[in-house]
C-alpha cells in the first residue's frame, strides 16, 4: 500500500480552494493536516472543509513548517511570497508544490532552484495546463516526433475583459505584473514543453496600460479602479531561442479582440503542425495532399471545466504524489519553471527599456 503523504497548505485563498485542495482530497494518499493562511478565518474554513479532524490551523508558515511530520506543503500564496515560504520549506525537509508563476523575479526563481538541488527535496510549480487531455495527447504528438522540427510556436493567453479585480491581482508589488505573468505564464510553459526547447537566446517585448485606465469598463468581474490597476492590461512578446527557433507569445486580460484563448499553444514543425484554436487540430501533407485532422477530446482546454470527464488539477496531484514515492522528476521541473520566469522578466524588462534582452 502506498505511504499515506501529510500535506500542508500554506495560503488558503481562491486558487487553494479552486484547485489545490480539491484536487488532494481526491487522491487515496494524500491527506491535508495544517492549514496556515493570515486570516486565520480562511484557514480555518480550509480545515474544516478539506481537513483531517486533528488537522492544525496556523497564521505564521514558519510556525507550521516546523512540524517535522509534515512531508509537503503546496504554496498556494501571492507571487512576491512564494521564494521565500518555498525555499524555507525545503529547508524544513518538505517536498514543495508551489503555484505558479514559481516567482515574482526571476533571481528568486533561481533561488528556489539551487535550495531544491541543495535540499534533495523535490520542488514543482503549478502549471496545471500540462495535464488537461488535449495537452497530454498533443505532448505524445510531439515526442513521438510527428510534428518533426518545432521552429515555431505561438502561446496563446487572451481574454477580451476579464481582469481580476480581487485579491492582490492589480498589484504590481505583490504580483510582478499582470496578465502576462498570470496567465501568459501558463501559455508560455505550454508551447516551451510542447518544443522541449529551455534555451532562450533573446526576447523581445511591450507591456501595455491602455483599457486599464478606463473607468466604468465592460467586465466579466464587475468594474476595476483605474488608480489601483497598476499592472498592464495586455503584453506581448517574441522569444527566440539558440537552435533558431521563434515564439509569439500575447497575453491580455482586456483588449480590443473577438477571438480570444487562454492558455492555448500554436505550433510549426517540418513535418506538421498543431493548433488549439478549435480544439485540437493536427494538420500536414500525406501523398502530395494537405490534412488537417481534429482530435475528439474529453477535455475542452478550459481550467476546471465541469462538463469534463478528465480533472487537470487531479492528474497534476496524482502525478506530483507519484514522483515523490516514486522518487523520480516532477513533471513540471523547477528548472522549466525558471526559464518561463526568466522569459516573463526579459519581456517585462524589454517593454521598459525599448531594447531587446539577449541571455548569455
Amino acid at each position: 500500500m502506498s505511504k499515506v503523504y501529510r500535506i500542508g497548505i500554506i495560503g488558503c485563498g481562491g486558487i487553494a480552494n479552486g484547485k489545490h485542495m480539491p484536487a488532494l482530497k481526491n487522491q487515496p494518499n494524500a491527506e491535508m493536516v495544517a492549514f496556515c493562511d493570515i486570516v486565520e478565518e480562511r484557514a480555518q474554513e480550509a480545515k474544516n472543509a478539506f481537513g483531517t479532524p486533528d488537522a492544525k490551523v496556523y497564521t505564521d508558515y514558519k510556525e507550521l513548517l516546523a512540524d517535522g511530520s509534515l512531508d509537503i506543503v503546496h504554496v498556494c500564496t501571492p507571487n512576491d511570497s512564494h521564494a521565500d515560504i518555498s525555499i524555507f520549506a525545503l529547508e524544513s525537509g518538505k517536498h514543495v508544490m508551489c503555484e505558479k508563476p514559481m516567482a515574482k523575479t526571476a533571481a528568486d526563481a533561481r533561488r528556489m532552484v539551487e535550495a531544491a538541488k541543495r535540499t534533495g527535496k523535490k520542488l514543482t510549480i503549478g502549471y496545471q495546463n500540462r495535464f488537461r487531455s488535449d495537452s497530454q495527447y498533443l505532448k505524445r504528438v510531439c515526442a513521438d516526433g510527428e510534428l518533426g522540427e518545432i521552429y515555431y510556436g505561438k502561446a496563446h493567453a487572451i481574454r477580451r475583459r476579464a481582469v481580476p479585480t480581487w485579491g492582490v491581482f492589480l498589484d504590481e508589488e505583490k504580483q510582478g505584473g499582470g496578465p502576462l505573468i498570470d496567465i501568459g505564464t501558463h501559455a508560455l510553459d505550454l508551447t516551451l514543453w510542447m518544443m522541449d526547447n529551455y534555451k532562450p537566446k533573446a526576447v523581445l517585448g511591450t507591456a501595455f496600460h491602455k483599457l486599464a485606465k478606463k473607468a466604468d469598463a465592460a467586465n466579466a468581474w464587475g468594474s476595476w479602479d483605474p488608480e489601483k490597476f497598476t499592472v498592464e492590461d495586455s503584453a506581448v512578446g517574441m522569444i527566440t531561442m539558440q537552435n533558431g527557433a521563434t515564439i509569439m507569445l500575447e497575453s491580455s486580460w482586456a483588449i480590443n479582440l473577438v477571438k480570444t484563448g487562454e492558455a492555448k499553444t500554436t505550433l510549426c514543425g517540418t513535418e506538421g503542425g498543431a493548433d488549439m484554436e478549435d480544439g485540437l487540430r493536427i494538420n500536414g501533407e500525406k501523398h502530395s495532399k494537405l490534412f488537417t485532422n481534429h482530435i475528439e477530446l474529453d477535455g475542452r482546454g478550459v481550467d476546471f471545466y465541469e462538463g469534463s470527464k478528465d480533472n487537470p488539477a487531479d492528474l497534476e496531484a496524482k502525478l506530483w504524489l507519484q514522483a515523490i514515492e516514486n522518487d523520480t522528476e516532477p513533471v513540471v521541473t523547477p528548472e522549466q519553471a525558471c526559464v518561463v520566469s526568466e522569459i516573463l522578466e526579459a519581456i517585462y524588462e524589454s517593454s521598459k527599456t525599448g531594447k531587446a534582452v539577449y541571455f548569455d
